[in-house]
């Protein structure tokens, strides 16, 4: 078993992993500097195991496409008053092979045995399967 464990996250309002980035860079100059954020409702449970190696798996689109290291964990108040957690990301967006998830709301655990692997460098730039195909890939277990 892994000391760490991921969390799966669907990045809303985006098309494509250059769109992430593109958000992302535009708002850098709110976090600290080689960071990015990612604020949401729920605290995990698992802190300790996110903290000890885990990252942050965007799904776009239907698809896992992309992963950022998380760095910590920070407690931020909305405006509403309301506790929610930051997570404090490397700003590095690192691409992955493309697999296909189902919609579903906040985040969910991903354990690193089911998680994508990252693409080889210079692949960084490959298109993604289409979903209907990456998602008939994950079905029979091919990804």
């Amino acid at each position: 078993m892994a000391g760490f464990v991921n969390i799966l996250k669907l990045c809303v309002g985006a098309e494509s992993v250059e769109d992430l980035m593109h958000w992302q860079a535009e708002n850098a100059h709110r976090w600290p500097k080689g960071c990015a954020a990612h604020i949401t409702r729920m605290w995990p449970k698992r802190e300790a195991e996110v903290l000890a190696g885990g990252s942050l798996y965007w799904v776009i689109k239907g698809t896992i496409l992309a992963r950022q290291r998380i760095v910590a964990l920070e407690r931020v108040q909305g405006a509403d008053g309301i506790d929610r957690c930051a997570l404090i990301l490397d700003a590095d967006i690192i691409r992955t092979e493309a697999a296909a998830r189902r919609p579903f709301q906040g985040w969910r655990y991903l354990d690193p045995a089911e998680s994508p692997r990252d693409l080889p460098k210079g692949r960084e730039r490959e298109e993604a399967l289409p979903p209907s195909l990456a998602q008939a890939l994950a079905e029979i277990g091919l990804r």
